[in-house]
């Protein structure tokens, strides 16, 4: 009988052991994060964005988001380096990438933040949804769905900002994320045609297109049949604003380097985020809110904000 006993509870210790190691292979909690190339942030905030401001409102907002660090700034304030430290949580100095050549890029090093993610958490689903091709290109990794829609001009981006909503939304509704990374460019493109500044009605009415397909992709996340229980995390932001038509050489610009940051879920702070923010805290806040606990050895230069608690930082 004390076999048989022994031989129970030595089972059920396997078993335990196993449903732990089980548990923590996917995060328990999931992230949006939604990426609007060339958005100014007075614009975002002038123009018709019910669904972006409706983000703000229930979540933390920052109108003084900078797209360069104190720590280093030397990277000219143009879509390579902006998307690097959006997506890897460190400068430019560290991920390599100073301009659109991505020349000395070091993602092998500082990689995007999916991987980090995949590191702690082996059977998280990702999936990347792109029409800048060299972020598809260049940066991203261990995405499970992985979709990118080369694009040239101001009108093929806004249609092809179509099919990344289109596609999303679809993996948002039929599939089991995790962690989803949307990127629109359309607003970007609008911006160098036609210029960055909210009295452009071309530019502000690209914002309110692209509100649009954000409205979409929100509502399938929403609809998730456990979506009550999956406890999602929004985060969106850009790589730059713009004066002009440009957007390059912007380092004493407040309208191109000074942008926002939105977080906003169950698990985020409400109202005006008062410290300053960084681009690289996007993916640091992804990650601390699914559980990612940060090691000092990747050189993060983010940090988690806007989130209720923070313990893994």
């Amino acid at each position: 009988m004390k076999t048989i006993l022994l031989s129970i509870q030595l089972s059920l210790t396997v078993l335990c052991s196993f449903t732990v190691v089980i548990a923590e292979e996917a995060p328990r909690n999931r992230v949006l994060v939604i990426g609007i190339d060339g958005i100014r942030r007075d614009a975002l905030l002038q123009a018709e964005t019910p669904n972006l401001k409706s983000l703000i409102k229930e979540g933390a907002f920052s109108e003084n988001t900078e797209i360069l660090g104190e720590r280093y700034s030397k990277n000219n304030t143009i879509s390579g380096p902006g998307w690097s430290s959006f997506l890897t949580g460190v400068w430019a100095d560290k991920h390599g990438v100073h301009d659109n050549s991505f020349e000395g890029r070091n993602y092998d090093e500082f990689p995007h933040f999916f991987s980090r993610v995949k590191e702690q958490f082996p059977k998280a689903r990702t999936g990347s949804f792109v029409d800048w091709e060299p972020i598809d290109r260049f940066i991203v990794r261990d995405a499970d769905v992985r979709k990118v829609y080369p694009s040239q001009g101001a009108d093929e981006y806004a249609q092809k900002d179509v099919e990344i909503a289109k596609d999303a939304v679809a993996f948002l509704e039929d599939d089991q994320p995790h962690v989803v990374m949307v990127y629109f460019g359309a607003v970007d493109e609008t911006g160098h045609r036609h210029g960055f500044h909210p009295s452009v009605q071309q530019y502000m009415s690209a914002i309110e297109t692209v509100d649009g397909h954000v409205g979409a992709v929100l509502k399938a996340m929403k609809s998730r049949a456990d979506y009550e229980k999956e406890n999602w995390l929004v985060v969106v932001s850009t790589d730059h604003g713009g004066v002009g038509t440009g957007h390059g050489d912007g380092h004493d610009k407040p309208e191109i380097r000074n942008t926002f940051l939105i977080v906003s879920g169950a698990n985020s702070l409400s109202g005006k985020i008062e410290e300053q923010t960084y681009l690289v805290d996007l993916p640091v806040t992804a990650l601390a809110h699914l559980g990612v606990k940060i090691d000092p050895q990747w050189k993060l230069d983010g940090k988690a904000v806007g989130l209720n608690s923070t313990p893994n930082q």
